[in-house]
Order: C-alpha cells, then sequence, then structure tokens
C-alpha cells in the first residue's frame, strides 16, 4: 500500500528526469531518475532530501512555464494551454511532497526504526 502513497512522488521524480534529459542536463537525469531508489532507504533524511527535489522541481516547472511562455508569445503562438499544463504539472510536483505527511509513511521513515 506505501507503493501507492509513494506513486505520485516516483511518477513526479520520472517526469523531473524526462525534463531534464530533453534538456541535455544528464547529470540531473541520472540523480532524478534514480531518486525514487532512495525511498528504500527508511531515514527521515531521505524524506528531506526527496522533498526539497520535489519543491526544486517545482520551482523548476514553474521558471520553464515563463520560459515557454514568452517564447511562444514572441512568436505570435498560442501559449495559454503549455501555461496552464506546466502549471499542472508544476502543482503535482511540489504537492507531491506532502504524501511523506501521511501516517503510514511517517511510521516507515521515522527516525527511531535506523537509528538515525
Amino acid at each position: 500500500m506505501n507503493f501507492v502513497r509513494l506513486l505520485p512522488v516516483i511518477l513526479s521524480l520520472l517526469v523531473l528526469a524526462a525534463h531534464f534529459y530533453r534538456a541535455g542536463n544528464l547529470i540531473l537525469v541520472v540523480l532524478m531518475a534514480a531518486s525514487p531508489l532512495l525511498l528504500f532507504i527508511r531515514s527521515t533524511w531521505i524524506v528531506r532530501v526527496i522533498q526539497v527535489e520535489l519543491i526544486i522541481g517545482g520551482i523548476e516547472w514553474i521558471r520553464t512555464i515563463f520560459r515557454l511562455t514568452n517564447i511562444r508569445q514572441a512568436h505570435n503562438l498560442p501559449w495559454e494551454r503549455l501555461a496552464i499544463i506546466l502549471g499542472f504539472v508544476a502543482a503535482f510536483t511540489i504537492l507531491s511532497a506532502l504524501v511523506f505527511n501521511c501516517k503510514a509513511l511517517k511510521a516507515r521513515y521515522s527516525s527511531g526504526k535506523d537509528g538515525d
């Protein structure tokens, strides 16, 4: 059941990896694609690392919205749909960081289990 709870996190990280792959940043591709593997480690610091990645990833999506809408506006192309879709992606990415607030995941990643 925890896997289902973690699906938004995993999906967000993999979509970020695809975004950075498209941008040609292979270091961030590897970092984002490998991050879901950290979820196997039961530690509080893992949660914080993933949450920071998701929040920074959401900020990256917001930055991308501005960059792409400016380009499309400069070429007199429609930009509204792009902004809405990427806005939802940014919100989904940032809100994915909140899944760790559920009781089951708090218990799984509590620091008392592994002696942090």
